[in-house]
């Protein structure tokens, strides 16, 4: 099995060294295809020290190959959105971990339904629909992530889309972070209670204030009197 730990790049290097391992041995199956060859031109076309076939041997081969290949495809993938977007490590390896479960035959493609379940574990709030009936914010999904409706939903497409769901999580959090950061007085990491009833409705000022938690300072541990840690609950928010 192609699967490992470690940080992406450790993977990478990985998969990259088991996959010139894979290439290598393309010169033993050529021997067994040139023998394959032999048996036939004697008229000998069953073989019963085996159960395989030179031909069902390539395929597979090949099949190990195109996997190794789309492997690195996605990690790098990763990485390059890891470092761009500001989605976490831990993100993406949750959203290849769910994947991986879901693909029971290890295809590296998940049909609707799977894809549906996948999606629901990672806590999108799909409505329940009746077999047959209409379902049209998971058909809004599939417009992205198969507009063609081919049924499959291969690992490529489904880390793309994840990785743009969560980079627009990430952008809008900045958003917020920076409309508190515009209240809080001098630029600070926390707002008061005034300051939110002076910017904010009632009602959102109080849906703030009873989610925020005390501000600590970092270099003293204390909490600040009457201080409201804002960037603690703009991420929880976008966490949950």
């Amino acid at each position: 099995m192609m699967e490992g730990s470690g940080s992406l790049e450790e993977q990478l290097d990985a998969i990259k060294a088991k996959a010139a391992e894979v290439r290598v041995k393309r010169g033993d199956l050529k021997i067994i295809e040139d023998l394959g060859a032999v048996l036939e031109e004697h008229l000998i076309l069953d073989n019963r020290y085996t159960e395989h076939s030179t031909v069902g041997l390539a395929q597979q081969w090949d099949q190990l190959d195109q996997l190794g290949m789309r492997m690195q495809h996605n990690l790098e993938q990763q990485i390059q959105a890891r470092n761009q977007s500001g989605v976490s490590e831990d993100s993406l390896k949750e959203f290849s971990m769910m994947f991986k479960h879901f693909d029971k035959d290890k295809t590296g493609r998940l049909n609707h339904q799977e894809f549906k379940s996948c999606l629901r574990a990672l806590g999108y709030d799909l409505p329940m629909v009746e077999e047959g009936q209409p379902d049209p914010e998971f058909e809004e999904i599939l417009d992205v992530v198969d507009p063609n409706r081919d049924g499959q939903v291969s690992l490529q497409e489904y880390m793309a889309f994840m990785i743009s769901k969560e980079t627009e999580n990430v952008q809008s959090s900045e958003e917020i972070e920076n409309a508190f950061r515009a209240i809080a007085a001098g630029d600070r990491a926390y707002v008061t209670k005034e300051e939110l009833y002076g910017n904010l409705t009632r009602e959102m000022a109080d849906y703030c204030i009873t989610r925020m938690k005390p501000y600590v300072d970092p270099r003293t541990g204390v909490a600040v009197p009457g201080a409201l840690d804002y960037i603690d609950f703009t991420h929880a928010l976008f966490q949950n």
